[in-house]
């Protein structure tokens, strides 16, 4: 997920930033990453808020270039997350600094809902997909250069499978996570050759 990394979900500029490190911002941009479209109504159901708020929210977001609207239907307006790269340099200050770690852990806590989410209804699934979806960990040994190539790789796979099952009525809008995290402690500074 290099285009959906905070770093993994949310690919922000520094004139971006701020405006996500909103708790609703955050949300209404990770409910679009999960849905594709929908209208503020939609949102603020989705998110147990009011229309008026997601409106509000939605219009920021769209200053900041992270969501767009995509049309209208009737007279509500439909949205999605802007899927352009963005990068983020080192940040600038603290402020850039503290933004960055709320995002991470809000991130955290977002995937950390909607896992708990599919432990609840998963016996209402078809027996397939309670076989295929849910938490996984595969242990892997390499380098910073080496795990990059594996993220960029996991990447495209996930490319190629985007919109795969447009048009099935049986295909289901699914999000996969991928989270690689260090398992061994890092090098001490004196550990380190110069």
């Amino acid at each position: 997920m290099a285009t959906e990394e905070t770093p993994a979900a949310f690919p922000v500029d520094r004139s971006a930033l701020r405006v996500l490190a909103h708790p609703l911002r955050s949300r209404i941009l990770a409910e679009l990453r999960s849905v594709g479209t929908a209208t503020a109504t939609d949102l603020a159901h989705a998110l147990e808020t009011n229309s008026g708020a997601t409106s509000y929210h939605l219009r920021r977001l769209s200053e900041a270039g992270l969501v767009r609207e995509v049309g209208v239907h009737g007279r509500r307006r439909l949205w999605e997350a802007d899927s352009s790269d963005r990068t983020l340099d080192a940040p600038d200050d603290d402020n850039d600094e503290a933004a960055l770690d709320w995002l991470a852990r809000d991130y955290i806590a977002h995937f950390s809902t909607k896992a708990q989410g599919w432990l609840t209804e998963q016996p209402d699934w078809p027996l397939p997909w309670q076989e295929t979806c849910g938490l996984d960990d595969h242990l892997v040994l390499v380098t910073a250069e080496q795990l990059a190539s594996l993220r960029a790789d996991v990447a495209e796979v996930l490319d190629r499978y985007r919109r795969v099952g447009a048009g099935n009525p049986q295909a289901k809008r699914v999000t996969f996570y991928t989270c690689p995290i260090p398992v061994d402690p890092p090098r001490r500074r004196t550990e380190i050759a110069p």
